[in-house]
């Protein structure tokens, strides 16, 4: 059954075209993602689905009794209601308390709120949860979200996924999280220049199918480019030739070079170069923190050693209020410990990317605030002024006389990145950097990052760009540790699920949670038997590198035994394969030993 219909829609914002004459429908049961670029029409397009903007041009057609349920970008909460009422409405708490459906829903949303607080006195990030809560409680034909993981941690999101997926109402979710996209959608609509192109599956499907059309695209293009070639020498064959040629043969070949298309506008990061980095990055001992200042708020650590190494590439998992940002801000030196101390490599060029956008001037121009860092930056070979950087981050022409103020989120965060970049860092202290971005621009920062030979400490809810940037996760618990996750994600939902706190020791002597036997319980502060200090961290980092070739080795081995089932038949082939397997098994054998060998010297 069709819900909504678009017909030949057009709309624009001054003279900018969002949507150009686009026709499509949303049918029961649909499950649909929304991507393009900041401004390219997304949030346009689920305003006319849900009929609350009215377009220049076209017919929107609704089901007869269609309940449609909108989550906008916008605050829309009554703030003279309580958090009950906004809620819950008029049900009395039999009515809802018995419902597990509604329970759930609160408990994962709005769980940490007091209900009869005003809607008024909550923060932006309450009010948005809450009215994410108001509108699954409701029954609805159709849900359409705008950006809903926004201010949820990994854990809500996770959650929200999960329901989402058990209801039976067709969705359409704007969202730049890509894990989520893959969780929840079944087709994919990219709004690009006006137009709305379809692909089946959620975001993985999309990007091969993406790549596939671009692939044919590429190839058709350079037949093109072939053809005019010759037709530009045909029309250029000797001085007088040109008024003798048939008519129509110039015509077309005019019209060929007239469609040549111009070049895409697109975001481009530069593979800034880092900064030689020493030995010594940051050295934790026995340190303690409260997020609110020394003795004040949440314990965030708790006389925790631990060691952050060159090279080192870490996501910091934990719930909203855990303390992500205050060790991001510690390690900054923005604030201090309660006691312990905090030893900074005498190399270390920083950059830390905060949540908050209140950094930027914003009186200030764009360039400005650029040249105010840094006016040229030789990258390579080659030296880029301010505004040849700037034009690469998609700021071009009279974009970089803007001010500040008046920039969007995602072109204040890319002002953000580049300003830090320009400073030659070797460690980055990124804390939601995926905030306002749209997916263009993550996939192009992703791509700077795999490249980033410095040291990287990510904080973000976005999953999907946590686990493609670093390599290990370690996750803030509630126990004033630092909890490695070898499991990376799903092993926090895990532990969160199961409400255990398990800490592994990681780092120089940090010791582990109180749950593990007490006779395996090393001092915190002592390193093992018969060590230096510098020799465990030599040692430490030895079981490092080990621990990254077997990670490597496993992953080779998985790929040689989906290859041996793939040819099952071929015996000269998998004969090959089973040579490459047991050449990679022995240097796994050998590396275990080694890993052992360095193990036991560090008495683990």
């Amino acid at each position: 059954m069709n819900l909504v219909n678009l017909e030949s829609v057009s709309h624009a914002y001054g003279p900018k075209p969002l949507l150009t004459d686009v026709s499509l429908g949303v049918e029961e049961g649909d499950r649909i993602g929304v991507v393009g670029r900041n401004g390219g029409g997304k949030t346009t397009l689920l305003s006319v689905l849900a009929g609350t903007l009215r377009p220049d041009s076209g017919r929107v057609t609704h089901s007869r009794g269609l309940r449609v349920g909108f989550l906008t970008q916008q605050d829309t909460l009554d703030h003279t209601l309580t958090v009950r009422e906004t809620v819950l409405g008029g049900l009395a708490e039999h009515e809802w308390a018995g419902d597990q459906r509604v329970r759930d829903i609160l408990a994962n949303l709005i769980g940490d709120l007091d209900l009869d607080g005003k809607a008024g006195d909550l923060s932006g990030g309450e009010r948005r949860r809450t009215a994410l809560a108001k509108l699954l409680i409701d029954d609805h034909d159709l849900i359409m979200l705008d950006e809903p993981t926004n201010h949820l941690d990994i854990e809500a999101i996770a959650w929200l996924a999960g329901h989402l997926a058990g209801r039976k109402s067709a969705l359409v979710v704007v969202t730049h999280d890509r894990w989520f996209l893959d969780a929840v959608s079944t087709r994919t609509w990219e709004v690009v220049d006006g137009r709305v192109e379809r692909y089946e599956g959620g975001y993985a499907a999309y990007v091969l199918a993406k790549a596939e059309r671009a692939r044919i695209a590429q190839a058709a293009e350079e037949r093109r480019q072939n053809l005019m070639r010759k037709e530009i020498a045909w029309l250029r064959r000797g001085p007088p030739a040109r008024t003798s040629k048939p008519k129509f043969r110039v015509e077309a070949a005019q019209a060929l070079i007239a469609n040549e298309p111009p070049p895409r506008e697109t975001v481009e990061l530069m593979r800034f170069a880092a900064a030689r980095l020493g030995k010594t990055v940051y050295d934790l001992e026995d340190v303690t923190l409260h997020a609110g200042g020394p003795g004040t708020g949440p314990l965030v650590l708790d006389r925790l050693t631990y060691q952050f190494g060159p090279g080192d590439r870490i996501g910091l998992i934990g719930v909203n209020g855990s303390g992500k940002s205050s060790v991001l801000r510690l390690l900054a030196g923005t604030i201090e410990p309660d006691s312990g101390r905090v030893i900074r490599g005498k190399t270390v060029r920083l950059a830390h990317l905060s949540q908050e956008l209140g950094e930027l001037d914003p009186t200030r121009r764009v360039l400005e605030s650029v040249e105010e860092v840094r006016k040229y930056l030789k990258v390579g070979k080659r030296e880029w002024t301010a505004s040849q950087l700037l034009e690469r981050l998609g700021f071009r022409g009279e974009a970089q006389w803007k001010v500040v103020g008046d920039l969007s989120g995602g072109e204040r965060r890319r002002l953000q990145l580049l300003r830090l970049l320009m400073d030659d860092p070797n460690v980055l202290l990124l804390d939601e950097p995926t905030n306002d971005l749209d997916i263009e621009t993550l996939n192009e920062l992703e791509d700077l990052l795999d490249g980033w030979p410095g040291t990287l400490v990510l904080v973000s809810h976005d999953r999907y760009f946590l686990e493609r940037v670093t390599d290990k996760c370690v996750a803030l618990l509630g126990d004033g540790k630092l909890s490695l996750l070898p499991g990376g994600v799903d092993e926090y939902l895990e532990r969160r699920a199961a409400g255990t706190a398990v800490t592994a020791r990681l780092g120089v002597g940090a010791a582990p949670a109180a749950s593990e036997p007490a006779a395996a319980q090393p001092s915190p502060s002592s390193a093992p038997s018969g060590l230096s200090a510098k020799e465990e961290r030599e040692l430490r980092k030895e079981l490092n590198r080990l621990e990254r070739q077997l990670d490597k080795l496993s992953d080779q081995e998985a790929k040689l035994h989906a290859a041996m089932a793939e040819a099952a038949s071929d015996y000269a082939k998998l004969g090959e394969l089973d040579a490459q397997l047991r050449e990679i098994t022995a240097q796994k054998d050998a590396i275990e030993a080694e890993w052992l060998e360095v193990a036991d010297r560090l008495g683990e």
